[in-house]
């Protein structure tokens, strides 16, 4: 008799025991369905401080990862200028920050620089004024520094094949035909290769 009435209270205290945790799990579950949901400005805020603490961004590549998430473009319009407003989008220090870092990095001359900025969405004008940093002087003493790492490389080669490739190693960073020669053949002569034997007078 006994061992029965262990039994039952036994039975009713795990029946208690499992309708207290089905009670917080539905309770668990309430709690969470009675979270109201984000609105598009809420969700446009959140996507766009998430990406701007990783790296600074552009007003453009922002706008496109809005679109891309659904956030309607009137929304997406406001908080992007809220944002502008408060400094937290800054086309103009984005683009000056830009020609510095990738000048100094990369070794890119303005050409490329300026592509770069374009396609990430900045205004032409805030492109030529972060390009203005940068004079033709600066950016020729950058092109025979790209050319002095490189041309121990190049040794073995016959001179056509490595003016060739220094000249189109700069080519793709950016630097104009006629600047890129000159720095190439300037440092092929000074190597010792005979400049008259280049194949580019004058430059």
């Amino acid at each position: 008799m006994r061992e029965q009435e262990r039994g039952g209270a036994g039975g009713r205290r795990g029946r208690r025991e499992d309708g207290d945790r089905e009670g917080r799990r539905e309770g668990g579950r309430e709690g969470r369905q009675e979270l109201p949901p984000q609105t598009p400005e809420e969700q446009a805020r959140a996507i766009c401080l998430r990406l701007l603490t990783g790296m600074p961004r552009t007003r453009r590549q922002l706008a496109d990862a809005l679109e891309k998430r659904g956030i309607p473009e009137e929304v997406s319009q406001a908080v992007l200028s809220r944002y502008e407003e408060v400094g937290l989008i800054d086309d103009a220090a984005f683009a000056g920050a830009w020609v510095e870092s990738r000048h100094r990095g990369r070794g890119l001359a303005r050409r490329a620089l300026a592509q770069e900025l374009r396609t990430k969405g900045v205004h032409a004008t805030l492109v030529q004024e972060a390009l203005e940093q940068l004079d033709s002087e600066q950016e020729e003493e950058t092109a025979r520094e790209l050319v002095e790492r490189k041309l121990r490389s190049t040794r073995g080669l016959e001179r056509d094949k490595r003016l060739r490739r220094l000249a189109g190693m700069l080519a793709r960073k950016g630097y104009p035909e006629g600047m890129a020669l000159r720095v190439v053949r300037r440092a092929l002569e000074e190597e010792g290769e005979d400049a008259d034997e280049l194949g580019y007078p004058g430059l």
